[in-house]
């Protein structure tokens, strides 16, 4: 079972009066990266929030955003009073200065700038690090449960892709022998057109031909192409994190298949591994979403 790297889940958790939402994002990534975004008096969490994360998923690049999510939020409002009392004796100085009548009230108070503030609320950190494990472990689950469908489906992608290329191997192996047999023939041809009919001398011919036989031979290169395609599949139905496993051994495969390129004196061969590294590069953009 492969999972992808990209997913979300959320969850919720409460605890003494403590109510925490937690989302999580996760992207392709090279690595595991874990960015927290928390309220400011609950940044003492970010340490373990980033552990947990870490220890339940092997790469990608997951942003957390933690919320209190209780009443008021994370936010509650602060009166001060002082400068409440402030206010009214300013506003009954200025009163009785210009002579005006009336009172002053209540309104006047609070709506007088810094006498209502809204600033962070006090946390429980013990009830919102409870809170907190509890919408954690609930997102993660989510996100697991999105990584998984997606890996599924990249599964089948990829088993299809590795048939493909199974299948275009088997073709080159087919084709080498038949590519030294057509050399062979076209050299004796163009040896007799430049001698003008003198006699070959079949050793020599013979000599020639093994010379390119041994330049052009692509037996190691297919033996190692079946070996990467063989491991390929063992990785992708094991339990464990294969993505860079697999990236490596697609970069082995795109390798074998430019070294066959290169050897390749057969025009059908050349046409085969045009199609063989194409589907090889398809896969290994698909292996860039794999855990």
């Amino acid at each position: 079972m492969i999972r992808s790297m990209t997913g979300f889940g959320s969850g919720r958790g409460a605890a003494s009066g403590e109510e925490i939402a937690v989302e999580i994002r996760s992207v392709n990534h090279k690595f595991c990266e874990v960015k927290a975004r928390l309220p400011r008096e609950l940044s003492a969490l970010e340490i373990e929030i980033t552990r947990v994360v870490k220890d339940r998923l092997a790469r990608g690049g997951v942003e957390v955003t933690v919320r209190r999510a209780g009443p008021g939020g994370s936010m509650a409002p602060r009166v001060d009073a002082a400068l409440a009392e402030a206010y009214a004796r300013a506003y009954a100085e200025v009163a009785a200065r210009v002579g005006l009548h009336g009172q002053v009230t209540l309104s006047d108070i609070v709506s007088a700038e810094g006498v209502i503030r809204l600033d962070d609320r006090d946390a429980d950190l013990d009830a919102a690090r409870a809170a907190t494990e509890r919408a954690l472990g609930l997102a993660l689950e989510a996100l697991l449960g999105m990584r998984v469908r997606e890996g599924e489906a990249l599964r089948r992608d990829l088993e299809a892709r590795l048939a493909t290329v199974e299948g275009l191997v088997v073709r080159v192996d087919a084709l080498a022998p038949q590519a030294v047999e057509h050399h062979r023939a076209r050299l004796a041809e163009r040896v007799l057109e430049l001698t003008r009919g003198v006699p070959l001398d079949p050793a020599r011919l013979a000599q020639e031909v093994a010379l390119l036989a041994e330049r052009t031979d692509v037996a190691e290169e297919v033996t190692r192409l079946r070996s990467h395609v063989d491991q390929a599949r063992q990785l992708l139905g094991s339990g464990e994190p294969a993505g860079r496993k697999l990236d490596f051994l697609v970069q082995e495969m795109h390798r074998e298949a430019n070294t066959i390129g290169s050897k390749s004196q057969h025009a059908e061969i050349s046409t085969v591994v045009v199609g063989l590294k194409a589907e090889i590069e398809r896969m290994r953009e698909q292996v860039q979403n794999v855990e």
